[in-house]
């Protein structure tokens, strides 16, 4: 914590200047160790002890300090640095013990009060630690600890002042409620997407036609303006639980009007309820819904973006789709372990083409997850999901990837699994790392079949109190033990990869107003080369929430 505090934590929110251990140690140790001559056996258990210290191996420091005591040294100095020690060790009943016999030394007094004040803060004991910071501080010996004592007091009662508010607005929010709640959040912005239509970057010769033409495909850019509205309605009825409706909006509009084809946008409306519950060492929230979902866009070819046509009649509306279905979460939160899983169940309804198969189907979902915090700033969390997609007239493959309308209509049924880890840097400052295998089986002969790595990052700042910086990014790699590119023998074994990231940088202007500066790069490589492109994404744009 201060110039004198050799244990102060990295965690800590009372932090400050502080010397080296080594230095300190070695003036204490000059000033007050002491003990005949021939005792040669304490000494260097006790010097191997600090060297251990040095080295932050604080279970092996503490047992070079008992073998110390064993072998008959007496000392404050020796009290003083395994209490030290414990309190590296996260053994704060030990650590007070400690230090509460290296102060009654007077060389030590001040010194060991001040760090059972932040072995006490540690602990969770703010009480106790203010009473040891304000006895540091009526001191006159030590005019540096003194300084660092008041800078404490100060900081730990603006923090219990902080935590005082906090817990009676909490309080207040679950014995006083408002009958109603209401939200409101509007994203606009302008940008440049320089892939308009996922083009493939290069040549490529059409083996999933007869001819097997060459295809010489061009990348058109343009300007978009990104769209999200949301609404959400809240009725307080129970002291635990809300009812709620929701509406949600969103788009990517392009301005120029050759660039049509490319615009889609999403309407989802939803209505369920929330209830959650909180006590001192656990919290409970479940959470369920109905949602109806209308999506949009133009099923165009992405060679030139042009509405996609058989025998010269339109299949534009393809991917057009309305979902609607309930879904339900459960989370159970204690101190440092939590679990919870999801379900969901949707039907999909595509627009109806008439000439080709529809994309018709059901989806199935179950997710379940448990995280377990092992410090204040790292934890790793397990997730495990199993979904389904069944189709209804979309006929599966054959093994040498034809697709006859006699077959039976496609399954795919998904196993994922995944490990996610964080770890806080600072209070402003986390990263994580994610890992997850995906292995999704055709139900009927098995062409479609894959196994997916995912391998992803995440990294956020908060560089100010009104700006944040956010990055993440993942790559993929698909193993297909039977599909081939384009369907076609000819053409080889289908094999897929791409890699994704992101940076966005939010900068707060007003309480519920952002300005947000968003960068996107996705590339997709595949011996399937119609789907082969790259795509990078620029945006900037005003965030209102209230």
């Amino acid at each position: 914590m201060g110039a004198w505090a050799i244990f102060a934590t990295p965690t800590s929110r009372l932090s400050g200047p502080r010397p080296g251990i080594a230095g300190l140690l070695a003036l204490v140790f000059w000033l007050l160790a002491a003990g005949p001559a021939g005792a040669m056996t304490a000494q260097e258990a006790f010097a191997d002890g600090n060297r251990l210290f040095r080295d932050d191996l604080y279970w092996a420091a503490l047992l070079r300090y008992r073998q110390a005591a064993d072998a008959g040294m007496v000392s404050p100095l020796l009290d003083y640095n395994t209490g030290i020690a414990h309190y590296r060790a996260g053994q704060h009943i030990r650590a007070r013990a400690a230090l509460l016999d290296a102060a009654r030394a007077p060389e030590l007094r001040v010194l060991s009060q001040y760090n059972l004040g932040l072995n006490a803060y540690a602990a969770g004991n703010t009480e106790e630690a203010l009473d040891w910071f304000r006895q540091a501080r009526d001191q006159e010996e030590n005019p540096k600890i003194r300084r660092l004592a008041i800078e404490a007091i100060s900081r730990l009662q603006k923090e219990r002042r902080a935590e005082d508010t906090l817990t009676q607005r909490a309080e207040r929010r679950q014995e006083e409620r408002r009958f109603t709640d209401f939200e409101f959040s509007a994203k606009i912005g302008f940008g440049n997407d320089d892939n308009v239509y996922r083009t493939p970057d290069q040549n490529y010769v059409d083996f999933s036609n007869p001819n097997q033409p060459l295809v010489t495909p061009e990348p058109v850019s343009g300007a978009y303006m990104p769209v999200d509205l949301g609404v959400k309605y809240w009725l307080n009825i129970l002291r635990f639980e809300s009812f709620f409706t929701g509406y949600r909006l969103v788009g990517r509009l392009y301005q120029d009007k050759e660039l049509d084809n490319a615009n889609e946008y999403s309407h989802e409306l939803r209505f369920g309820n929330e209830f959650e519950r909180e006590t001192e060492t656990r919290k409970r929230r479940l959470h369920s819904a109905f949602t109806i979902a209308q999506h949009d866009e133009t099923y165009f070819d992405p060679d030139d973006g042009t509405p996609r046509a058989i025998n010269g009649e339109s299949i534009d509306d393809r991917l057009n789709y309305l979902r609607y279905g309930p879904q339900i979460a459960f989370r159970q939160t204690h101190d440092k372990l939590s679990f919870g899983f999801a379900f969901k169940g949707q039907l999909w309804d595509y627009e109806d083409t008439g000439i080709v198969p529809e994309y018709d189907h059901e989806f199935f979902e179950a997710r379940s997850n448990a995280q377990y915090r092992f410090t204040r700033t790292s934890l790793l969390r397990l997730n495990l999901r199993k979904s389904s997609r069944r189709y209804s007239n979309r006929p599966s493959f054959d093994l040498d990837g034809n697709q006859f309308v006699t077959n039976p209509s496609v399954r795919y049924d998904y196993l994922e699994a995944g490990l996610l880890a964080r770890q806080r840097i600072t209070r402003r400052m986390w990263f994580g790392f994610e890992y997850r295998r995906t292995e999704r089986t055709d139900r009927y002969l098995g062409y479609n079949d894959y196994s997916r790595d995912h391998f992803g990052f995440e990294f956020s700042w908060l560089i100010a109190s009104r700006m944040r910086f956010e990055l993440d990014a993942n790559y993929r790699v698909y193993d297909f033990p039977n599909a081939y590119a384009f369907h076609n023998p000819a053409a080889g074994p289908k094999t897929l990869e791409s890699g994704y990231g992101r940076f966005r940088l939010d900068y707060k202007l007003t309480r519920t107003l952002s300005l947000v500066a968003n960068a996107e790069f996705r590339e997709l490589t595949s011996t399937d080369t119609r789907i082969a492109y790259e795509r990078n994404r620029y945006s900037l744009g005003i965030t209102w929430q209230q």
